[in-house]
C-alpha cells in the first residue's frame, strides 16, 4: 500500500581546522548560555549549528565573529586565539539575517564599505566589487539602493560585501530566516553552489532542520548551551544520540519502555502500552541492560502500513487510521494502535485513491529501522 525514504559530508581527521572552540562558556547577568563548548571545524566545511531558540547557537557564532567574549575558554581562528583580537580585525565576515545593508549606499557602494574602511586602492576596490556582483550575480544592479532591490537580491548583496574581502570564514546568522519559502529554497542552493565554488569555510546558524540538513557537511545539535551530538546530516538522521536529537532533527515516533530481554542480536523491549519491540543491537545498545528505561525511536517513514497481515509478526501491529493528511509530495497517516500508541507514519504521494478514516491497518518495520535510546 505505501513504501519508503540522503547526503552525507565527511572531513578527514587530519584535514586543517580553521576554528575551534576549546570549553568555551557564555555567562550573560548571571545565566550560563552557553556551556563547555568544544568544536572543531575544518577548512572547506558547510558546517551548521542547529537549535531552538535560546539554546546558545547565535551566542557561540558571535564569540567567533568577536561580537561577544566568552566568559571561559578560548577560541582559536587558523591555529591563533582570538581572545585579544577585535572582530574588525579577524579574518571573519558575518552575515545577518536582517542584511544590515546601508540605505543610503548603493549595491557597489555597500560592497565596497569594508575595503574603504580597510584603506584599499580605488582600482583594486572596483575590480573587488565587479568580481564580488558577478559572484553573487548582481551585476545588473550595482547602482541601485537597498530599498529598491528585493529580500532575495538584498541577500546576495549582503553576501557579496560579506565575501569582497575574501574572509578566511564566512558566518552565516539565520541567513534565509526573512526570506519566503520558494526563495528560501533558490537561495539554498544557490549558497551551497557558492560555497563549492569558493571552496570556503562556512558556519552557519539555523533553527530550520531541513535547511541545515540539505546544505551542511556537518551538523552541531545544541539544547540549553550545550552540544548534543555532532556529525554528518545523515549519521545525524540515521543514529540520533539522544532524545532531543531524535526529536529536533527530524520527526520521529518516540516510545517509552524498558528492556525486556537481550541476545547476541537484538534486544527486546515492552513499552509502557504493553507494545513489544524488537530492535537491532549495534556497539551502541551495549550499555543497556535488562531492566533498563528506554525510549524507540522510529521514523515516519521507516513504518510500512497494509492493509493485510504481512509476512513477519515481529513488529507488526494492529491499528486503524485516525487521521490522514494530503501534504502533495507525501501522505501523512496517523494509527491508532490497539493499545492506544499514536504512531505517525508518512508515505510518498504514488497516487491513487486514499483510504477512508478509521481503516482497519497493519503498521510494521524491520527491525533495523528502529533505534534504542536512553530517556532523558
Amino acid at each position: 500500500m505505501i513504501q519508503t525514504a540522503q547526503n552525507q559530508g565527511t572531513t578527514t581527521a587530519n584535514a586543517q581546522l580553521d576554528v575551534e572552540l576549546r570549553k568555551v562558556f557564555k555567562v550573560f547577568e548571571g545565566k550560563t548560555a552557553v556551556r563547555g563548548v568544544d568544536l572543531n571545524i575544518h577548512q572547506g566545511e558547510f558546517f551548521s549549528i542547529l537549535g531552538p531558540s535560546g539554546c546558545g547557537k547565535t551566542t557561540t557564532l558571535r564569540m567567533i565573529a568577536g561580537f561577544d567574549l566568552p566568559s571561559a575558554g578560548e577560541v582559536m581562528i587558523r591555529g591563533k586565539s582570538m581572545t585579544q583580537t577585535p572582530p574588525y580585525r579577524r579574518p571573519v565576515n558575518t552575515v545577518f539575517q536582517s542584511y544590515a545593508l546601508f540605505n543610503h549606499l548603493n549595491v557597489s557602494e555597500n560592497i565596497a564599505f569594508g575595503l574603504k574602511i580597510r584603506k584599499v586602492g580605488k582600482a583594486e576596490t572596483q575590480d573587488k566589487v565587479r568580481e564580488a556582483l558577478h559572484l553573487v550575480q548582481m551585476e545588473e544592479f550595482a547602482g541601485r539602493y537597498p530599498y529598491q532591490l528585493s529580500g532575495g537580491q538584498q541577500q546576495r548583496v549582503a553576501l557579496a560585501r560579506a565575501l569582497v574581502n575574501r574572509p578566511a570564514v564566512l558566518l552565516l546568522d539565520e541567513p534565509l530566516g526573512a526570506l519566503d519559502l520558494k526563495l528560501r529554497k533558490q537561495m539554498q542552493m544557490e549558497l551551497t553552489s557558492l560555497h563549492e565554488e569558493l571552496g570556503m569555510t562556512f558556519i552557519m546558524v539555523t533553527h530550520d532542520q531541513e535547511e541545515a540538513m540539505s546544505m551542511s557537511d556537518r551538523i552541531a545539535v545544541m539544547n540549553e548551551g550545550r552540544i548534543e551530538q555532532i556529525g554528518s546530516p545523515q549519521s545525524m538522521y540515521e543514529r540520533p544520540a539522544t532524545e532531543f536529537v531524535a526529536k529536533f532533527l527530524g520527526d520521529t515516533n518516540l516510545l517509552k519502555g524498558q528492556v525486556e530481554a537481550i541476545d547476541r542480536d537484538n534486544l527486546t523491549i515492552n513499552t509502557t502500552h504493553g507494545l513489544k519491540i524488537v530492535v537491532s543491537r549495534d556497539d551502541e545498545a551495549d550499555d543497556f541492560h535488562v531492566g533498563s528505561n528506554v525510549v524507540v525511536s522510529l521514523r515516519p517513514e521507516k513504518v510500512d502500513l497494509s492493509l493485510y497481515a504481512p509476512d513477519s509478526s515481529v513488529n507488526c501491529f494492529t491499528g486503524e487510521l485516525a487521521n490522514i493528511m494530503y501534504l502533495g509530495t507525501h501522505i501523512n497517516y496517523i494509527v491508532k494502535l490497539e493499545t492506544g500508541d499514536y504512531l505517525t507514519v508518512r508515505q510518498p504521494n504514488n497516487g491513487g485513491t486514499l483510504p477512508e478514516l478509521h481503516t482497519p491497518v497493519y503498521a510494521f518495520w524491520n527491525i533495523n529501522n528502529c533505534l534504542p535510546l536512553h530517556e532523558s
